[in-house]
């Protein structure tokens, strides 16, 4: 982040790019790239394909900068992009691998990682977050991982906040569920 952003709002931020400063956007993506990488990475489970979308939703959110309505607010706008673009990006790769490789028998006969050492453990996580069905995995994470309250989660989303608590109750349970089992392996 460059110097002269430190303590500075997003929605001044905003307005100098809107203003042509092009390097207060590279300010914003310097504040957010981290976060929003953490999400999309444990949204599709691909450190390539979620390079992709991170970059893919910064680029949209600069080009569309002019729609973003509350400039205070552009860390929501901009998580909205990104959880619009990992969703797209999820279903390409589903029906890729429905299309070429999709077995459900193979996958539940696929041997559970075991928990041995942190790295392994991690490994275990994302086999399991992967696992859960993406709105239930997407609730999930924008709730545990981002810590987002539910209201905000609804805005980005656009489900309802019963419906997410009940999503992020379903995979909570899931969760417990399928690492319980790879314990007991």
């Amino acid at each position: 982040m460059g110097i002269h952003s430190v303590g500075t709002s997003d929605a001044a931020l905003v307005r100098r790019v809107q203003a042509g400063d092009t390097g207060a956007y590279a300010d914003l993506v310097a504040r957010y790239r981290d976060r929003l990488g953490r999400y999309a990475l444990h949204m599709l489970g691909n450190r390539e394909d979620a390079e992709e979308v991170l970059q893919d939703a910064f680029v949209r959110a600069y080009r569309s900068l002019a729609r973003c309505d509350d400039p205070e607010r552009f860390g929501a706008w901009l998580y909205g992009i990104l959880v619009n673009r990992c969703r797209t990006a999820g279903a390409r790769a589903a029906r890729r691998a429905q299309r070429f490789v999709y077995d459900p028998a193979a996958l539940e006969g696929a041997p559970l990682p075991g928990p041995d050492g942190r790295t392994e453990w991690d490994d275990v996580v994302r086999w399991a977050l992967a696992r859960l069905p993406s709105e239930s995995r997407e609730a999930f994470l924008l709730k545990h991982v981002e810590e987002l309250e539910y209201e905000d989660m609804a805005r980005l989303t656009g489900a309802g906040v019963s419906a997410l608590k009940m999503r992020v109750k379903r995979a909570r349970e899931q969760l417990q569920a399928m690492l319980k089992e790879v314990e007991r392996v």
